[in-house]
């Protein structure tokens, strides 16, 4: 008599853990996804392209010579001012796109391949990175052409940059949450300027010396985290005492993932 084996099918499903690994490596490969898209619709960066030049041109022309007597003296302060406003700013097309790819069914396909449950959500944050680059790129180099200079050594500026970055990436996870939530992508842009425009210009973004501020407005800028960013950008960047505000900017990073991560998954998973 003979015995005859049956091997046990493979199954399809996911397996129950996935690893903190694998977990990145599934969200680099979507990432590649939505930077490949770019490349099939490069309009999709104009904004990003046109927004730190107007900007920077807007408030050049309009408070250099009230805040600091000449255009020149308040480029060195502004600059690095925008840094902090556009790594905020960078972050709203994020939750749009995130929106209008449910909406279109593209987080349903998502669902059901064996990745992480976090993989589309960690993808589509990585990818936007090159969002942020571009700004980055044509803020500074528009910048240098009015007259921007460094004044500190290169690891400091590249120091200030990649805290950029960090913060940058911890507020992406903000425009996810609003993208979520969001009824539709229309409504996304709306949301997102309630939350944004206080942070930006409720700080040091523009004014350096927040002293001459009311009471209650210089409160809101000393906690305010796009102010501890905007401070350390200009400390890196153009020289001057550093003090926490680097620290400040770390732990308002951490505190925004580890808040709204969660909430995230939680509404990710009720609505993709």
């Amino acid at each position: 008599m003979t015995t005859m084996t049956v091997d046990a099918p493979v199954s399809s499903e996911p397996p129950a853990r996935i690893s903190p690994s694998r977990t990145l490596r599934h969200g680099l490969t979507l990432a590649w996804r939505n930077v490949a898209q770019l490349k099939h619709s490069p309009e999709k960066l104009l904004d990003t392209t046109l927004m730190p030049i107007v900007f920077l041109l807007l408030f050049l022309y309009v408070f250099g010579g009230a805040l600091a007597g000449n255009t020149h003296a308040y480029l060195q302060q502004l600059l690095p001012g925008l840094v902090a406003q556009m790594a905020m700013f960078a972050t709203m097309g994020l939750g749009t796109a995130l929106n209008e790819d449910i909406h279109k069914g593209v987080f349903d396909r998502f669902r059901s391949l064996p990745i992480a449950r976090s993989a589309p959500l960690i993808g589509s944050v990585l990818g936007d990175t090159v969002r942020f680059l571009t700004v980055m790129v044509v803020l500074v180099g528009f910048g240098s052409i009015l007259g921007f200079r460094f004044h500190t050594d290169p690891l400091s500026v590249l120091g200030a940059f990649a805290l950029a970055y960090v913060f940058y990436l911890a507020v992406c996870w903000i425009s996810v949450l609003v993208g979520l939530v969001a009824p539709s992508p229309d409504t996304v842009q709306g949301l997102a300027f309630i939350w944004v425009m206080p942070l930006t210009f409720g700080s040091s973004v523009l004014v350096p010396n927040t002293s001459t501020m009311p009471g209650w407005l210089e409160a809101w800028t000393k906690v305010n985290p796009v102010t501890h960013l905007a401070d350390s950008v200009r400390a890196l960047t153009v020289g001057g005492p550093v003090g926490n505000h680097v620290w400040y900017t770390l732990a308002w990073a951490a505190g925004i993932v580890v808040v709204t991560f969660p909430l995230a998954m939680r509404m990710y998973s009720r609505r993709a």
